[in-house]
């Protein structure tokens, strides 16, 4: 069953803007290690950066409490994006009996995610 929907959208241009005032403080506030791993290498990690940041919000939109930055990040293995979560977040939704399902997507100007909160039905949990 379907428990919450987040999204968000961030313009890319506002990231560069901070990216370029804060390089530091900004991605050592705002992402997970594995995150910024996960980008390096790339010509451009904005429209990365960006998505990973607007799926942070959306997921913030489904959570009842707030959490920090790092607290929640974007795993790639394999096609699809997937949320990660610190160990505190983690027990929460397991007891919860949640999963968060992400889809991200960015154009030239703007990126984009969206969260979906689902908890698993009695007859699911087996």
């Amino acid at each position: 069953m379907i428990v919450a929907v987040g999204i968000d959208m961030i313009e890319l241009e506002r990231v560069r803007a901070v990216l370029a005032r804060h390089p530091n403080r900004f991605l050592g506030r705002h992402f997970h290690p594995r995150e910024l791993a996960d980008l390096e290498g790339r010509l451009d990690p904005v429209p990365g950066l960006a998505a990973r940041f607007a799926a942070k919000e959306a997921f913030q939109k489904c959570w009842p409490e707030t959490h920090g930055w790092r607290d929640v990040w974007v795993v790639k293995e394999g096609p699809r994006p997937s949320l990660a979560f610190a160990p505190a977040l983690t027990a929460a939704m397991r007891e919860q009996r949640l999963s968060a399902h992400l889809s991200l997507s960015h154009t030239r100007e703007h990126a984009a995610a969206v969260v979906v909160l689902e908890r698993a039905s009695a007859q699911e949990r087996g």
